[in-house]
């Protein structure tokens, strides 16, 4: 059997951390920003993790 391939459009959007988290990046950051408050345009900048429910679909992917 041959060995799976990585998932390349998810290898490019998700980082493993240290502790072996998947890190990820906001959605919403694209433009419209001038109906964003300035505290939510300075939490979409924060990276995140990954939930529990999409990380096991997320880890087979990578």
């Amino acid at each position: 059997m041959p060995k799976m391939k990585t998932h390349r459009g998810s290898a490019k959007r998700f980082k493993k951390t240290g502790s072996g988290k998947l890190k990820r990046s906001r959605a919403f950051t694209s433009h419209l920003f001038a109906n964003k408050s300035t505290k939510a345009k300075r939490k979409l900048r924060k990276s995140s993790t990954v939930s529990a429910g999409d990380y096991k679909r997320i880890k087979h992917m990578i």
